[in-house]
């Protein structure tokens, strides 16, 4: 069974900067998440967005944010287990163990739970049932690698519509097409899409995709109206994602709906099981990205006297590392 000081369940922002500020306190931390790659929602659902409210950064990009919340934590060396969920927990010795997708077990001195609002899971494409399987994406990892490329964006909300921006400099073509007239995106960022070469078509939606065994053309069906087939390399399925606890919920933990209540210590009402983020509940809860580094620090540094009774709650400030 794999041992660690702290394990991290959810690799948003929060739970980044708890695995950081796990490192810093000398501990060993893994970092869980059910999405493929770090970042939690603002990879998932604004990686292209400016985030306004973050301290210390007049405006940072969600994409640039998380990549520098894993650097700061690289040093640490923090394992990451993403792709895969923590289902079970129990309890050897006084020590938590997750039981994680796939039976591995992983033993840990305290749990911090930074899951957002849970775990993510795409909503998939309707048609994409018996569509050719390469060429449908609802991640974009790498903007660069579709320069040149003919990309139909479904999806009217905000992530639909940053790829728009992010990719219209790129692309040879891109299409935007949604089932409804009006958009769930913020009217600046729509009003942007527009003044750009981007064709969107609303009313509509993606009745078929061609090809064999990769995409090369969708057929696009305008609601009262003939189907167009279009010349697509690259289906960007950005139709947002359903959130829920999952396993979490089956674990005993104190809930309010879908959020775990907690103390001023990010303390939960199981042992050695704290949380932080946007998952928490307590009087006065805001949520916000800043609010949730806060939290991850509180909850960590409080992980660090349960796992040692004879360690200090506060380490010290990083300056004083030197």
């Amino acid at each position: 069974m794999r041992e660690v000081d702290v394990a991290v369940i959810g690799a948003g922002p929060a739970g980044l900067f708890a695995a950081y500020y796990a490192g810093f306190r000398g501990l060993s931390v893994a970092v869980i998440d059910a999405l493929p790659e770090p970042g939690g929602q603002v990879t998932a659902m604004y990686p292209e967005k400016l985030i306004l409210d973050v301290a210390g950064f007049p405006a940072v990009k969600g994409r640039d944010l998380v990549a520098n919340l894993v650097a700061q934590a690289a040093p640490f060396n923090p394992q990451y287990l993403l792709g895969t969920r923590a289902e079970k927990l129990s309890y050897t010795d006084g020590r938590p163990v997750l039981g994680l997708a796939g039976g591995e077990q992983l033993g840990c001195g305290a749990v911090v739970v930074t899951g957002g609002l849970g775990s993510f899971s795409p909503r998939p494409l309707p048609c994409a049932d018996g569509a050719p399987g390469s060429g449908i994406v609802y991640f974009v990892t790498e903007p660069a690698e579709l320069a040149g490329r003919d990309v139909l964006i479904v999806g009217g909300g905000d992530s639909a519509f940053d790829w728009a921006l992010a990719l219209q400099p790129l692309a040879r073509s891109v299409t935007l097409v949604h089932r409804r007239e009006k958009f769930r995106a913020h009217a600046s960022t729509v009003a942007r899409v527009l003044s750009l070469p981007v064709r969107v078509v609303v009313n509509a939606e993606v009745s078929r995709l061609i090809g064999d065994g990769t995409v090369t053309g969708a057929e696009v069906t305008v609601r009262g109206g003939a189907a167009e087939t279009l010349p697509v390399d690259v289906v960007v399925a950005a139709l947002g994602f359903t959130a829920d606890l999952g396993p979490l919920a089956e674990w005993g933990l104190q809930l309010d709906r879908r959020h775990i209540l907690v103390d001023s210590a990010m303390a939960t009402n199981l042992p050695r099981v704290f949380a932080a983020g946007d998952i928490t509940e307590y009087p006065g809860k805001v949520r916000l990205i800043a609010t949730g580094f806060g939290e991850a620090a509180t909850a960590v540094n409080n992980a660090a006297v349960a796992i040692d009774p004879g360690a200090h709650l506060f380490p010290g400030h990083s300056s004083d590392a030197g």
